[in-house]
């Protein structure tokens, strides 16, 4: 079937996004060239944000619509038939896990973990944190988990005085743990809830399946990097927190509001009713919380919407190129084209193929997530943990690197390729 113009524009522009992200290093270092709070500076810092790349490419295809179309109703038509219900869902949910009494019951339930491990503790929270963190993706969403262990490590790790080799090693393991870390279950993983439905797959069979495997590999990853860079993580300071207490009663309020919008996921018109009531829990409480990441969320919710309104019209080319693979094709043709599209428009366009087998199911799902730690557009949460990570002194001067990422990537990929394929 011949493409449509507005697909081929859609096309060109989802490819020059794709190109701008790994350009937003340069971006960066462009912008220094000009006096600071210069026109020119502030405009290529706002291009060298990586949350914003999708966005901008996406109001450019909007422009291109209603051009082509010659009315602009044709392209409000358009964005009005997407769903956007994932983007919103990002940003309430990364909101309210970055508050002060969700991210202090996470730090102590790793704490608890680590004092398990027979390391001094910035080792053994650092194991204890890419193990077991992820994992917990699988019970309070992948974006929820992301945000909580990006804020954690940032305090501990990234705002510290370590090496960019250690950061960029955590940073690939993180994305690469969160995105197979969050098939335990059937309802918490993007790409796991575009098929889960269809294809009847419920917890016993994902923990069955995936889970397992999930476990083990990121375990294995976290103690591969840990004894990697063991000299140096034990030679950190413990971190200590000079902030008063958290009640006992707000926790458990932040929590169950947390559970609520877990719960109503698919229905925005509810869980944005609960976020306004979150937000007056919070201002009623300022004096035990932090200032909201609204901004934060904000730009990954901009983020993730662009790429709906870009991924949507890749259906022609992506789903009869993943009609015609098969086997170990299959598996690492995912695995290649996650890194380039997120891994839920991914197997949302594969649950469109009628009558594929078990294993290609299977194959197409464990590629999906495995290769979802490579790129920051691979996995829906990598751009909560993008906005979370870019403003820490690490990466102040030069930002995060794409080429970076995807290097630290590829150790924590290769061990989930054995696990997910080569150990069948």
């Amino acid at each position: 079937m011949k493409p449509s113009m507005i697909e081929i524009l859609a096309t060109a522009m989802f490819g020059l996004a794709v190109l701008h992200t790994f350009c937003v290093k340069r971006f960066a270092l462009w912008a220094h060239r000009y006096p600071p709070g210069s026109v020119r500076e502030n405009l290529l810092h706002f291009l060298a944000e990586t949350e914003v790349v999708f966005g901008l490419w996406a109001a450019a295809l909007f422009v291109g619509i209603g051009a082509v179309r010659g009315s602009p109703g044709q392209a409000v038509a358009y964005i009005e038939s997407l769903n956007f219900t994932e983007p919103k869902f990002v940003f309430v949910i990364m909101v309210m896990a970055a508050t002060r009494p969700v991210v202090r019951l996470a730090e102590t339930v790793i704490l608890l973990a680590a004092r398990l491990i027979p390391a001094r503790e910035s080792l053994a929270f650092y194991v204890a944190a890419l193990a077991l963190g992820p994992l917990l993706g699988s019970f309070i969403t992948e974006p929820a988990a992301m945000t909580l262990l990006a804020l954690l490590l940032k305090r501990r790790y990234f705002d510290r005085e370590i090496s960019r080799s250690l950061a960029y090693a955590t940073i690939g393991l993180l994305f690469v743990n969160v995105s197979i870390g969050g098939t335990l279950t059937h309802f918490a993983a993007p790409p796991v809830l575009m098929v889960a439905s269809k294809w009847n797959w419920d917890m016993t069979f994902m923990l069955e399946t995936f889970g397992w495997r999930a476990a083990a590999a990121c375990g294995i990853s976290t103690v591969f990097f840990a004894m990697i860079f063991r000299k140096e993580l034990g030679q950190l300071e413990a971190v200590r927190d000079g902030e008063g207490g958290v009640p006992v009663w707000l926790t458990v309020l932040h929590v169950l509001f947390l559970a609520l919008v877990v719960a109503f996921a698919h229905h925005p018109d509810v869980f944005f009713g609960v976020f306004v009531l979150f937000l007056g829990l919070v201002t009623a409480t300022r004096e035990f919380q932090d200032a909201l990441k609204l901004r934060e969320g904000l730009l990954v919710g901009f983020f993730l919407a662009g790429l709906v309104t870009l991924g949507s019209l890749q259906a022609y080319w992506l789903k009869p190129l993943i009609e015609s693979l098969s086997g170990n094709a299959l598996f690492f043709g995912a695995t290649g084209l996650t890194a380039i599209t997120d891994n839920a428009a991914l197997t949302y366009l594969g649950s469109l193929a009628e009558g594929i087998s078990a294993e290609l199911k299977y194959a197409l799902m464990a590629g999906a997530v495995v290769g979802g730690g490579l790129t920051v557009i691979a996995n829906a949460p990598n751009p909560a943990g993008i906005g979370i990570l870019q403003d820490a002194q690490v990466f102040k001067q030069e930002g995060i690197s794409p080429l970076g990422l995807l290097l630290g990537a590829l150790i924590p990929t290769g061990i989930a390729i054995l696990f997910f394929w080569l150990l069948r």
